[in-house]
């Protein structure tokens, strides 16, 4: 049976916008006040960003929102929101937004986009690296808050548990990214310096042991902490049903495709 064709386009009207409204609630099952309003995507436009949508049928099933940036006095894009249909995950949609983004950005004379993810969760950790190309360099303790992960219904079962982030850095250029966008395999070189294991699935952990969770949380935290200030870089990731684990070299500048 073919999977059903997905169309990426820019989403550039009021209207287009206000579903992807819909779909953050969808998704996130936030409250209102989490969620980013029309407004935001339209100031986000007309200040130099962009919002690329994913459509089935003419019916939007995901989005990606970047937002403009600057690092020094190059131009770069803050991949702010991914939100896909969780009924539609299996057709690479998310993928084939964060490909479009690259496109995009490319276009627009930016080689460069970042964001933010949970360090604990696997599948993140394995797209982004793996997937993607991406390196990372930055752990950011608390970066939303305490219990910011947990929806209303789960700030019982989840008390406690930081927002702990990492920031990805996308270099669009990047002979990995180059060659993970043709679809070709890539290598890494160099020697494996340290890794980080992270719990095979984090979220079940949370719920059946928030204090364990807390204690491998604060682990992961420090090893992180430590690996950054030797100067080491995230540049791998090793699935596992069992221990998953980043995998961090020596760090070296990101090479630019044609010198």
């Amino acid at each position: 049976m073919e999977k059903p064709e997905i169309i990426i386009r820019e989403v550039e009207t009021v209207e287009e916008m206000s579903e992807c409204i819909e779909l953050q609630r969808t998704v996130f099952a936030s409250p209102d006040m989490e969620i980013s309003p029309v407004r935001h995507l339209i100031v986000a436009r007309y200040a130099g960003g962009f919002t690329m949508g994913a459509y089935l049928d003419e019916r939007l099933v995901g989005f990606v929102l970047s937002l403009p940036m600057f690092v020094g006095n190059d131009r770069a894009f803050y991949s702010h929101m991914t939100a896909v249909d969780a009924s539609l995950q299996s057709l690479g949609i998310g993928a084939k937004l964060k490909w479009a983004q690259r496109t995009r950005a490319l276009a627009d004379g930016v080689n460069y986009i970042k964001w933010t993810y949970q360090p604990v969760l696997a599948r993140n950790a394995f797209f982004n690296i793996e997937r993607l190309g991406v390196t990372i360099n930055t752990y950011m303790p608390n970066f939303y808050g305490t219990d910011a992960e947990a929806s209303a219904e789960q700030k019982t079962a989840q008390e406690g548990i930081d927002s702990d982030r990492l920031f990805a850095d996308w270099h669009l250029d990047s002979p990995k990214t180059i060659a993970l966008s043709k679809g070709e395999k890539f290598e890494e070189t160099g020697e494996i310096i340290k890794t980080v294991e992270i719990p095979p699935n984090w979220n079940e952990l949370v719920v059946k042991d928030t204090k364990k969770a807390i204690v491998e949380q604060k682990r992961i935290k420090h090893e992180f902490q430590n690996a950054f200030a030797e100067g080491l870089i995230v540049r791998g990731f090793e699935r596992s049903e069992t221990n998953p684990k980043y995998l961090l070299y020596r760090s070296e500048p990101p090479a630019v495709a044609g010198g």
